[in-house]
């Protein structure tokens, strides 16, 4: 689909920008993306990122996350998987895997699931079957 270089070209034109999914409103299909994510509204389907995902309080996920960054202050079922640093919020509502490097949980939050930490996590796909790809294969600790 990209060359390396298109590739490359469109993570740095993206990397700076943010995508918004408006409180109220509801999408369903996979959501990608090279630059970063505030989700209020609801999505059922896989979220994939380069960069962070943020979910805001009124925020409901029905699908899987992978990025290299989230903050969740809403309500996500599904795996989580993210490369760098995972933020739970107090209002957070996690049912499903969390699969990150760094965990920070706040008081109030809630996690319902399994958790691996301080695993490496492959390269996150973007465009076509690769994204469902590298969610699948993910992080495979040994």
């Amino acid at each position: 689909m990209f060359s390396n270089k298109d590739e490359k070209q469109a993570i740095m034109n993206n990397a700076n920008t943010t995508n918004q999914i408006a409180k109220g409103t509801y999408l369903e299909g996979n959501v990608e993306s090279y630059g970063n994510m505030r989700i209020e509204g609801k999505v059922k389907g896989n979220i994939t990122s380069k960069s962070k995902v943020i979910l805001d309080a009124s925020s409901h996920v029905e699908g899987n996350i992978m990025a290299q960054n989230a903050e969740i202050s809403g309500e996500v079922n599904g795996k989580i998987e993210v490369s760098e640093v995972l933020a739970l919020k107090a209002s957070a509502n996690v049912k499903g895997e969390i699969v990150t490097n760094k965990l920070i949980v706040e008081s109030g939050a809630t996690f319902n699931g399994g958790c691996k930490m301080g695993v490496s996590i492959k390269d996150i796909k973007i465009g076509g079957a690769n994204a469902s790809e590298g969610i699948k294969q993910g992080a495979k600790a040994s």
